[in-house]
C-alpha cells in the first residue's frame, strides 16, 4: 500500500512539474524544429501514417510526451535518441511551436 501511494505521488508530482514547464517560446521552437521535420513534416503534418501529426496538439501534451521520450518512459528508438539531447527549455519551445500550428 505504501509503495503504490509513493508511486502515485511521484506520478502526480511529475505531472504538476510538467505543467509548470509549459511556457515555451514559439519562435525559438520553430528554429529548433529542424530535426522534427524529417518525420513530422515541415508544419507538423506527417506525410506518412508511420509518424503522428503534431501540429495543433496541446502544448501540455507535447511537453509530457517529450519528457516521457527523454526519460525512456515512452519507447521509440528515434524519439528516445532525439529527446535525450533536449533541455527542458528546448522541450517547452518545441511544444509551444507545434501547439501554435493549425492541423
Amino acid at each position: 500500500m505504501k509503495r503504490s501511494l509513493a508511486v502515485t505521488s511521484a506520478i502526480l508530482s511529475y505531472g504538476l512539474a510538467t505543467v509548470a514547464l509549459a511556457a515555451g517560446d514559439i519562435q525559438a521552437g520553430k528554429t529548433k524544429s529542424a530535426a522534427c521535420i524529417a518525420c513530422h513534416g515541415k508544419w507538423g503534418i506527417s506525410s506518412t501514417p508511420d509518424y503522428p501529426n503534431i501540429a495543433g496538439q496541446t502544448e501540455l501534451y507535447l511537453v509530457k510526451s517529450l519528457h516521457e521520450f527523454r526519460s525512456g518512459l515512452r519507447k521509440d528508438p528515434s524519439m528516445n535518441r532525439l529527446a535525450e539531447g533536449l533541455s527542458d527549455t528546448d522541450i517547452a519551445d518545441l511544444s509551444a511551436y507545434y501547439a501554435s500550428l493549425r492541423r
